[in-house]
């Protein structure tokens, strides 16, 4: 009896695929030379690899649900999502309807444009402070620190360097990246998977909350509508503030490669500005697409520092960038770093 079920299960999973296998095996993408890392706009050839020869009728391509259009057999990447990507067609023949993928990179369109930095004035920093977050709301600079033990959420005069309120964060916290949005403040930690939110105007704590996919807190910046969350890897996660679930992400990317060293983050019409962790440049990236559409080079700003005996090279580095509005002006800084500079920048 048991022989029997089996051969009839055989049977029936035969004549559900139609020749002895998934609808998915009869039918493979071909990408034009076999690659499978393309630039944003590009346009490539492409075919079905029809193993069974079976009669098609119709077959539609898309990226991550965005249908690409096709002529003359080749299709244009333009779609709106850069990085590790998923190439889809949907396929109508005789026997009906199969969906086949294939994973694909997708970089940007455009190497970045380099920038340099002019200083316009430099101001007192707090050599204790390990800069990991930094941000104005009017004309006050918030900013939140790192290192177990020492790290805590500050509003100061700029200007001064003085503390008009300070909030220690315990010490089994690692402080990261904040961000101000609808009287409210947000700050990440680092490995904890655990970031607190405040009440802009009370400067108190109210809530935490707790990460999702993305496994630690770097930088954080938000555009009005959403929080943009770096995590140490090539994602920027989106979170809705109202929940603090995590939404969707970009991916960092440039015409060459899939890039993951964003670090602390500031928004500016459209853009995110990120530090790159352990090196002297902040990166310009297109919040919709993740394209890095510019570097700023801001190589020699730390020959400015007052270094002490206790500096290290590796660990007391650039992180920090605040824009003001109203100055138009960047306000950037180090870790430990007993300088804030205001910078303009342009394109070398």
């Amino acid at each position: 009896m048991l022989k029997l079920l089996v051969s009839l299960f055989a049977s029936i999973l035969f004549m559900a695929c139609g020749d002895g296998g998934p609808k998915t095996n009869l039918f493979s993408i071909d990408l034009e030379g076999g690659k499978n890392i393309f630039q944003k706009n590009q346009t490539v050839g492409i075919s079905i690899n029809n193993k069974k020869e079976k009669e098609i009728s119709n077959i539609v391509y898309s990226v991550d649900g965005e249908e690409l259009p096709i002529a003359d057999n080749k299709i244009t990447f333009s779609t709106s999502l850069l990085g590790n990507r998923t190439l889809n067609a949907a396929i109508t023949y005789e026997d009906g309807t199969v969906n086949i993928s294939q994973e694909i990179k997708l970089l940007a369109e455009n190497a970045p444009e380099v920038y340099s930095y002019e200083i316009i004035n430099t101001y007192p920093h707090d050599t204790g402070a390990y800069t990991q977050g930094l941000e104005f709301y009017n004309d006050t600079l918030y900013e939140g620190t790192g290192k177990k033990g020492r790290s805590f959420l500050r509003k100061f005069d700029y200007k001064s360097g003085k503390d008009f309120a300070r909030i220690d964060l315990d010490k089994s916290f690692f402080g990261e990246g904040i961000t101000i949005m609808n009287d409210k403040i947000y700050q990440l930690t680092w490995q904890a998977k655990t970031g607190f939110i405040y009440d802009l105007n009370k400067f108190e704590r109210i809530d935490s909350f707790q990460y999702g996919e993305s496994t630690q807190g770097w930088g954080l910046c938000n555009d009005g509508k959403k929080l943009f969350k770096s995590d140490g890897t090539e994602k920027i996660w989106f979170l809705n503030p109202n929940t603090m679930v995590e939404e969707g992400h970009i991916e960092i990317v440039t015409n060459k490669s899939i890039f993951n060293k964003a670090n602390e983050l500031e928004y500016v019409d459209g853009k995110i500005y990120a530090n790159v962790y352990q090196r002297p440049s902040v990166m310009i990236i297109d919040a919709e697409s993740g394209a890095i559409e510019g570097v700023i080079n801001f190589s020699g700003l730390d020959k400015k520092v007052t270094k002490g005996e206790n500096w290290n090279p590796t660990d007391n580095v650039l992180n920090g960038i605040a824009y003001h509005p109203t100055r138009k002006t960047f306000f950037v800084t180090g870790k430990d770093w007993d300088k804030l500079f205001e910078v303009t920048i342009s394109k070398k």
